[in-house]
Protein backbone atom coordinates (compact mmCIF):
# COMPACT_ATOMS: atom_id res chain seq x y z
CA UNK A 1 0.00 0.00 0.00
CA UNK A 2 1.37 3.38 -0.66
CA UNK A 3 3.04 5.19 2.83
CA UNK A 4 1.68 8.50 2.27
CA UNK A 5 -1.81 6.97 1.82
CA UNK A 6 -0.88 4.70 4.92
CA UNK A 7 0.62 7.75 6.99
CA UNK A 8 -2.65 9.93 5.97
CA UNK A 9 -4.58 7.66 7.65
CA UNK A 10 -2.36 6.62 10.26
CA UNK A 11 -3.82 9.89 12.57
CA UNK A 12 -7.51 8.71 12.06
CA UNK A 13 -6.78 5.27 13.37
CA UNK A 14 -4.07 6.06 15.86
CA UNK A 15 -7.18 9.01 17.48
CA UNK A 16 -9.73 6.34 17.04
CA UNK A 17 -7.91 3.59 19.44
CA UNK A 18 -7.23 6.53 21.87
CA UNK A 19 -10.51 7.20 22.02
CA UNK A 20 -11.75 4.27 23.12
CA UNK A 21 -8.46 3.76 26.05
CA UNK A 22 -5.20 4.76 26.96
CA UNK A 23 -2.49 2.72 25.37
CA UNK A 24 1.28 3.04 25.18
CA UNK A 25 3.23 3.32 21.95
CA UNK A 26 4.16 -0.18 21.42
CA UNK A 27 0.65 -1.74 21.94
CA UNK A 28 -0.77 0.70 19.54
CA UNK A 29 2.14 -0.07 16.65
CA UNK A 30 1.06 -3.78 17.90
CA UNK A 31 -2.98 -3.23 17.04
CA UNK A 32 -2.68 -1.55 14.40
CA UNK A 33 -0.25 -3.95 12.53
CA UNK A 34 -3.07 -6.32 12.73
CA UNK A 35 -5.03 -5.06 10.36
CA UNK A 36 -2.36 -2.22 8.25
CA UNK A 37 0.95 -2.76 7.57
CA UNK A 38 3.46 -0.35 9.43
CA UNK A 39 6.67 0.12 11.39
CA UNK A 40 7.17 1.01 14.98
CA UNK A 41 8.79 4.10 13.79
CA UNK A 42 6.27 5.22 11.76
CA UNK A 43 3.82 5.74 14.90
CA UNK A 44 6.33 7.94 17.24
CA UNK A 45 7.00 10.68 15.50
CA UNK A 46 2.83 11.29 15.13
CA UNK A 47 2.66 10.48 18.48
CA UNK A 48 4.97 13.26 19.16
CA UNK A 49 2.99 15.44 17.02
CA UNK A 50 -0.29 14.44 18.39
CA UNK A 51 0.72 15.84 21.60
CA UNK A 52 2.50 19.04 20.59
CA UNK A 53 -0.95 19.66 18.72
CA UNK A 54 -2.23 18.98 22.00
CA UNK A 55 -4.67 16.11 20.95
CA UNK A 56 -3.07 13.56 23.77
CA UNK A 57 -1.15 14.29 27.05
CA UNK A 58 0.80 11.33 28.23
CA UNK A 59 1.45 9.87 31.71
CA UNK A 60 3.93 6.77 33.31
CA UNK A 61 2.78 4.09 34.55
CA UNK A 62 4.59 1.39 36.17
CA UNK A 63 4.95 -2.40 34.13
CA UNK A 64 5.74 -5.73 35.67
CA UNK A 65 7.62 -6.63 32.56
CA UNK A 66 10.25 -3.66 32.70
CA UNK A 67 10.58 0.05 32.84
CA UNK A 68 7.52 2.35 33.46
CA UNK A 69 5.29 2.62 29.90
CA UNK A 70 4.25 6.11 28.76
CA UNK A 71 0.32 6.17 28.10
CA UNK A 72 -1.21 8.28 26.04
CA UNK A 73 -4.31 9.29 26.76
CA UNK A 74 -7.04 11.25 23.83
CA UNK A 75 -7.56 15.43 25.57
CA UNK A 76 -10.76 17.32 24.83
CA UNK A 77 -8.98 18.83 21.45
CA UNK A 78 -8.06 15.46 20.61
CA UNK A 79 -11.82 14.02 20.93
CA UNK A 80 -13.05 16.92 18.64
CA UNK A 81 -9.81 16.99 16.14
CA UNK A 82 -11.30 13.13 16.09
CA UNK A 83 -14.69 13.73 15.46
CA UNK A 84 -13.75 16.22 12.30
CA UNK A 85 -11.31 13.71 10.76
CA UNK A 86 -14.07 10.70 11.07
CA UNK A 87 -16.97 13.11 9.14
CA UNK A 88 -13.98 13.73 6.83
CA UNK A 89 -13.34 10.05 6.40
CA UNK A 90 -16.44 8.71 6.04
CA UNK A 91 -17.18 11.59 3.44
CA UNK A 92 -13.95 10.63 1.68
CA UNK A 93 -14.67 6.49 1.61
CA UNK A 94 -18.42 7.15 0.50
CA UNK A 95 -17.23 9.42 -2.47
CA UNK A 96 -14.72 6.67 -3.10
CA UNK A 97 -17.05 3.86 -3.26
CA UNK A 98 -19.39 5.50 -5.33
CA UNK A 99 -16.94 6.02 -8.01
CA UNK A 100 -15.88 2.83 -7.58
CA UNK A 101 -19.10 1.19 -8.03
CA UNK A 102 -20.23 3.20 -10.89
CA UNK A 103 -22.78 4.76 -8.90
CA UNK A 104 -22.65 8.74 -10.44
CA UNK A 105 -25.22 9.23 -12.63
CA UNK A 106 -22.94 9.80 -15.55
CA UNK A 107 -24.78 12.43 -17.66
CA UNK A 108 -23.02 15.43 -19.33
CA UNK A 109 -24.04 17.64 -15.79
CA UNK A 110 -21.68 15.24 -13.84
CA UNK A 111 -18.71 15.43 -16.28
Amino acid sequence: MNIQFKKGVLELCVLSLLDKRDFYGYELVDHICKYINISEGTIYPLLRRLKTEGYVTTYLEESQEGPPRKYYKLTEKGKEAYKELEVEWETFVNGVNNILRGEINWTKKNI
